[in-house]
């Protein structure tokens, strides 16, 4: 490698909120690390703005409305092989634009944290051209097909469990790290409970429940869980965040007039590293990114409302790691909530086993991992 910083494109897409978490926290890590990182979305640059907002409205009806259509959709796409001629080539939607911009901007590494572009990337290198290295960063606990190329040099995957999956389905074992999934820095810095609660205005002695169901707020169950909580006679304090949906948000601020002192209702916010720090617990529906920053800042989880497809597999991974509750129904999460909040020592133990299992430094780890890969594939044979 030469003296001036490697280029490093980084290709993500808007579905959900997590694939750009992911990809705003590695172009951080790149950037200290010295290198000049590019974040690209795949379908909004790469295949066409309309289809990007198409094929995402569509996405969120579908998980809004038919949410099982779309577990089957998940299940359906990691039976078959990323060539399978079922797919309809969508596995390669951009390939032509990605190639364009390989050539325009000549970068030294390409990170893939969508299966979209990994799969654009594998095609082109297929046929001879974008010989760059490549790399793919999960952002689910999940070993899924479609995230599986036969082009791609490096994997960064979020635990051992999905090591051993990819090494059972072919992936060499050399090619596969275990850096878990990258947060930003401030999920991966220690923050004083204590004084996050006086901030917020809440006792330091009753616990909290913090609940959450993603940027978005109305794919999650949360106003299942404002009715839990509303049985629960234990004293508690609990900080509800809606999200970007402002029907919810006022719906729950309905739902809970005259329990203000127990459960305050937000919309979307900037701070949730500050609400986090001061709970005890999380409850929420089981995206990959949500669980990774839980996870990186030590805060035992609940999950509830998760979705069918990637979200019900994060759930599976989460409650046989021994870091999670699951409910499946509101008695369920009404017994599970009670249980939290009444035995100390059932948190404790999840916290302990976090301990053993967090990556709050995936960010760093991976980026460091790859430039020093780079580094090596660059230096001339002895």
């Amino acid at each position: 490698m030469t003296g001036r910083a490697p280029s490093v494109l980084i290709l993500t897409a808007s579905y959900g909120s997590g694939h750009n978490r992911v990809a705003d926290a590695l172009a951080a890590a790149f950037r200290a690390a010295g290198a000049a990182p590019r974040v690209v979305d795949h379908f909004r640059d790469l295949v066409h703005p309309a289809f990007d907002r198409l094929t995402r409205t569509l996405y969120y009806q579908v998980l809004r409305c038919a949410p099982l259509l779309w577990g089957g959709t998940y299940w359906l796409g990691d039976q078959l092989p990323v060539h399978s001629p079922l797919l309809l080539g969508v596995n390669r939607l951009g390939a032509r634009k990605l190639g364009a911009l390989l050539a325009a901007s000549r970068p030294e590494l390409v990170v893939s944290v969508h299966p979209t572009p990994a799969g654009a990337f594998s095609e082109l290198r297929a046929r001879g051209r974008g010989r760059v290295p490549h790399a793919t960063v999960f952002t689910d606990f999940v070993a899924h097909t479609q995230w599986i190329y036969p082009e791609v040099d490096w994997y960064c995957v979020p635990a051992e469990e999905i090591k051993h999956a990819l090494v059972a389905r072919g992936v060499p074992r050399e090619r596969i790290a275990v850096t878990g999934i990258p947060v930003i820095q401030e999920f991966a810095e220690p923050a004083d409970r204590i004084a996050a609660r006086r901030a917020l205005g809440l006792s330091d002695t009753l616990p909290v429940v913090l609940v959450m169901a993603g940027s978005h707020g109305g794919l999650g169950e949360l106003a299942e869980v404002c009715r839990a909580l509303m049985e629960i006679p234990h004293p508690f304090q609990a900080l509800m965040v809606a999200g970007t949906d402002h029907d919810l948000t006022g719906r729950l601020r309905r739902m809970t007039r005259g329990h203000e002192e127990r459960i305050r209702v937000y919309p979307y916010i900037e701070t949730i590293r500050q609400f986090m720090a001061a709970a005890d617990l999380l409850v929420t529906k089981a995206g990959g990114v949500t669980l990774a920053e839980a996870l990186a800042v030590g805060l035992p989880l609940l999950c509830f409302g998760s979705l069918p497809g990637q979200e019900r597999r994060n759930e599976r991974f989460a409650g046989m790691a021994g870091v999670a509750l699951t409910a499946g129904s509101r008695a369920e999460l009404t017994h599970s909530l009670t249980l939290a909040l009444t035995d100390p020592l059932l948190l404790g133990k999840f916290r302990e086993r976090i301990r053993v299992i967090r990556r709050p430094e995936a960010a760093r780890s991976v980026a460091e991992l790859l430039l020093s890969g780079l580094s090596r594939r660059s230096e001339p044979a002895s």
